[in-house]
């Protein structure tokens, strides 16, 4: 049977009504189906949050190679919505998540394929701060973070903390040291209602407060995240600005916000859409990154997931030929597997443009884990995933397989403290290290 999308059902409404008051004069016509209107984009809004809360509250979401997982959903006898590792919902072409696990892998494209061709993000180098709420209560405002204001706790959404706010909020992450002029962040949130918006601040203004409801007072170039102004924005104009209207994009699911940095080059992604590329804008740099909730309430909350910041660093060959080895992390994994995830195709593309444009130079590829786990099962996840990516680029890009080693190393070389979120995610890591002409 054809059911109509609750946006529909509102649209035809409105188109019938209109029909009907055809007769009425045109001045009292007019007013009256602008007010339908209203009302029909307010009834659509609202169907759109619902839809939202009831991802959060009632659908499983389940990884795509995670038979358990459906199994519990299918003993639950709740819904299934499909995601990828890093928790955003896999989704249709006009961003509809998609419930149909056959349908979700076709739409799940590997590296530099489909949706991910163009996507150039490159995560920093080195963790500078990582929080993914592990370590908090259920209720609890994270003990790492810094509150500012508002209303915010800890819930479980189905296995996966988040960070709620039900009030216009505000927190900051405080680093140990001044942000470099090359860093990357990385959030995923979640919306439950179309007029809610976030700002990101690098740098304030000497005295000034940071509150949700200051709309006018930020004139500093910041990252704003919202339905209509989504990238760099600056409310007086006076720094250049990039901004994309996302429409419905950010209600569908969790959706991943990601900004590189490189001095005052900014770009800024929206899953694997780049909304923002600004070659010369002034966004600050300080010791804290504010985070500015607003339109937040009981009713219609919103959600900010696991927060990464992380410094850049230099060209792969530059340092690869400078100190021998270079350290990435933006080949990534599904969980405890070795299959590549589509995120990591723009550092892929740069080591395999790199040996392309170096006929001479070969590689030893280094798999590392943290100590989380098994050693044993370490030792041989790492080796797994090195061989994957050798593998990866022989077959892409047509490295001869003479210039490539594959190497798993476990957690036995830590470069970092496995006590810490930021030491653990420096640990996990694939190292290139450079090896003699000859062999």
């Amino acid at each position: 049977m054809f059911r109509m999308s609750p946006i529909g059902r509102a649209m035809a409404h409105l188109s019938l009504i209109a029909i009907v008051i055809g007769c009425i004069p045109h001045a009292a016509g007019a007013q009256i189906i602008d007010r339908l209107r209203r009302t029909a984009q307010d009834a659509a809004k609202r169907e759109l949050a619902n839809q939202v809360d009831r991802m959060v509250t009632e659908a499983i979401r389940c990884r795509l190679n995670d038979p358990a997982c459906l199994k519990r959903a299918e003993d639950q006898g709740k819904p299934v919505v499909f995601t990828d590792d890093n928790g955003e919902v896999i989704t249709d072409d006009d961003g509809n998540a998609i419930g149909d696990q056959e349908s979700a892998a076709a739409a799940a494209q590997g590296p530099g394929k489909g949706v991910w061709a163009n996507y150039d993000f490159v995560p920093g180098e080195r963790v500078l701060f990582a929080e993914d709420y592990t370590s908090d209560k259920f209720g609890d405002f994270p003990k790492r973070l810094q509150f500012l204001n508002g209303t915010m706790e800890v819930v479980d959404a189905q296995g996966t903390p988040w960070l709620r706010a039900t009030s216009g909020s505000a927190f900051a992450v405080e680093l140990s040291d001044t942000l470099p002029e090359r860093f990357t962040l990385e959030f995923p949130v979640l919306w439950s209602h179309g007029n809610q918006w976030m700002r990101v601040l690098f740098a304030v203004r000497d005295g000034q407060q940071v509150a949700p409801r200051r709309m006018g007072g930020y004139r500093t170039p910041h990252l704003q995240i919202d339905e209509r102004y989504t990238g760099i924005f600056s409310f007086d104009r006076s720094a250049p600005q990039a901004v994309q209207k996302l429409g419905g994009k950010i209600l569908k699911g969790p959706a991943t916000i990601r900004l590189m940095a490189d001095g005052r080059h900014v770009k800024v992604y929206v899953g694997e859409t780049r909304v923002s590329n600004v070659p010369q804008v002034d966004i600050g740099r300080a010791s804290k990154i504010w985070f500015i909730v607003a339109d937040a309430t009981e009713k219609n909350p919103m959600y900010v997931g696991s927060i990464r910041v992380a410094a850049g660093g230099a060209d792969l060959y530059d340092k690869l030929e400078a100190e021998g080895r270079v350290t990435t992390r933006g080949i990534l994994f599904d969980v405890d597997s070795d299959r590549i995830r589509p995120e990591s195709t723009p550092t892929l593309e740069e080591i395999g443009t790199m040996l392309r444009e170096h006929s001479a130079l070969r590689i030893s590829i280094e798999g590392h884990t943290d100590a989380t786990g098994d050693d044993s099962h370490n030792q041989s996840l790492s080796e797994r995933r090195a061989r994957s990516v050798r593998t990866f680029l022989v077959e892409q890009y047509g490295i001869a397989g003479e210039r490539l080693e594959a190497k798993g190393l476990g957690e036995s070389k830590p470069v970092d403290s496995n006590d810490t979120q930021e030491g653990r995610q420096n640990n996990r890591r694939v190292e290139l290290v450079k090896l003699d002409a000859g062999g």
